[in-house]
């Protein structure tokens, strides 16, 4: 039986989950409300996505890629879908990139509407695809969730500091004693 729980975050909003550990996820939404008259599952195998999530969302990296996914969506959505779980955490790729992916280098305006699609965003990495010019591109949420959850993925730089003034470590120039 599909159940459902949910949370509030304060850039996402309320986000809610839909599965069961028999049937797999099947929705992960963003909602501007509680849903109405929905209990809230028991289900250890939501309680536990909910949990990587709330983790994942305070900025710790998390594996996903052991949670059985089962969206809903025409074999051409689920192949989209599938190569977009390919993507590095912390990388971001192309529409063309998903595209030659696919074997199909003159569908990535399909591939767009695919990824906009995506029943289960965050999981299945949509906000890692970007334009071929390095712009975001859309996402479903808004580009400012779509920031949000790049932003939590982009590699911690090391800063140095010397007389208030910050140092790139990269800089052949800087040399530690």
């Amino acid at each position: 039986m599909t159940g459902i729980r949910y949370f509030e975050h304060s850039v996402l909003g309320v986000v809610v989950l839909s599965g069961s550990e028999g049937t797999g996820l099947t929705r992960l939404e963003f909602a501007s409300h509680i849903p109405d008259k929905q209990p809230l599952s028991s289900d250890p195998f939501l309680e536990d996505i909910e949990l990587r999530l709330k983790l994942y969302l305070a900025g710790q990296r998390v594996d996903f890629s052991t949670i059985p996914l089962a969206p809903h969506g025409s074999r051409f959505q689920q192949a989209v879908w599938e190569a977009l779980c390919r993507i590095p955490f912390g990388e971001t790729r192309s529409y063309k990139w998903v595209a030659q992916q696919l074997n199909m280098p003159n569908a990535s305006r399909a591939i767009g509407q695919a990824n906009g699609r995506n029943p289960i965003p965050i999981i299945i990495p949509c906000h890692r695809v970007i334009q071929h010019d390095g712009t975001l591109g859309g996402y479903t949420g808004g580009l400012k969730i779509k920031s949000f959850l790049l932003g939590l993925e982009r590699p911690r730089q090391l800063q140095l500091a010397v007389n208030g003034t910050l140092l790139n470590p990269q800089d052949r120039a800087l040399t530690l004693l």
